[in-house]
């Protein structure tokens, strides 16, 4: 059981071990707490301070991104959902609608500075702030040697996962500036964080996505704006089909579960909720940080 104990301004009491001689607890105020044992849905208060806000997420028509727009959704936030595959943007908004909540959907390739201002745009014109963002939209790239990379492919996937990251916190800090403070996650990647061969194009763009989310995030903190990034390990997603057509290889699919040590891949919710935690108050002393998703992938 949680102790419900609060003082007298209704702040939750927490309990710690004493320094003075002779006693064995004292007690100390604290604003309210979510209790960890609490059973699944009796704590309303958890991330309250996402309903009504207004959120970005961009390559959101499916895999993680949709994940995170209709997350975001079920928290009561306002959801501006974009993509350059009008299909699945539209899809997932629809999603959102049809559940009861608010969303708009703007196509935009994020590699053209003027489709990234028309999104950013739509989202202010629509509802009137940007309170946080998640840079999502990525590709996976070819599976080849480095030698072996055309200068097409690389500028491709430089452009969407490195400079269309960028293009977008522009806007998003521009605005959050005005603002006065604001939320910012870049989804980045295991990869990020450790080499993989044959991927020498998405390696480097995601090592460049977090060393880009520290330095605004440093240039930022200041002005209220925090700036984080999600490494995610394998996640089950279309992009991960794409890749590898694991769902016609289940012996590949095993393999691939095992490189984490808990043995499956991640799911895009699990992608999500640490996007949530992220844009929350729940995280405001945390900016800066490539935070792992990744079933134990890196502490090998």
């Amino acid at each position: 059981m949680c102790p419900r104990l609060r003082d007298e301004n209704g702040l939750e009491l927490l309990w710690r071990p004493s320094n003075s001689p002779g006693k064995n607890l004292k007690i100390m105020s604290f604003a309210p707490w979510p209790c960890l044992n609490q059973p699944h849905g009796e704590n309303k208060t958890v991330m309250k301070d996402l309903e009504g806000k207004t959120v970005l997420v961009t390559g959101a028509g499916s895999g993680i991104g949709r994940a995170v727009a209709l997350a975001f959704a079920e928290k009561g936030s306002r959801v501006v959902i974009s993509d350059i595959d009008e299909g699945g943007g539209q899809e997932t908004a629809s999603i959102v609608t049809q559940s009861g909540g608010e969303s708009i959907f703007v196509k935009a390739d994020v590699t053209h500075a003027g489709q990234v201002d028309r999104m950013t745009d739509a989202a202010i014109e629509r509802f009137g702030s940007l309170d946080a963002a998640v840079n999502n939209a990525g590709v996976e790239g070819v599976s080849v040697n480095t030698v072996d990379l055309t200068e097409e492919v690389w500028d491709r996937v430089i452009a969407i996962n490195l400079k269309g990251v960028w293009l977008c916190m522009r806007n998003e800090i521009g605005q959050m500036l005005r603002q006065g403070k604001g939320s910012i996650v870049n989804m980045a990647s295991i990869l990020g964080i450790v080499g993989y061969a044959k991927a020498s194009a998405y390696t480097a763009t995601k090592h460049g996505v977090i060393g880009l989310t520290r330095a605004a995030a440093l240039e930022y903190a200041a002005q209220g704006i925090r700036i984080n990034a999600i490494c995610p390990g394998f996640i089950d997603t279309p992009m991960l089909e794409r890749s590898l057509h694991l769902h016609d290889n289940p012996e590949l699919q095993e393999q691939m579960a095992g490189l984490h040590p808990v043995n499956r891949l991640g799911k895009p919710e699990e992608v999500a909720a640490a996007a949530l935690w992220l844009c929350s108050d729940a995280s405001a002393f945390v900016t800066g940080h490539p935070m792992l998703v990744d079933g134990g992938y890196v502490a090998r």
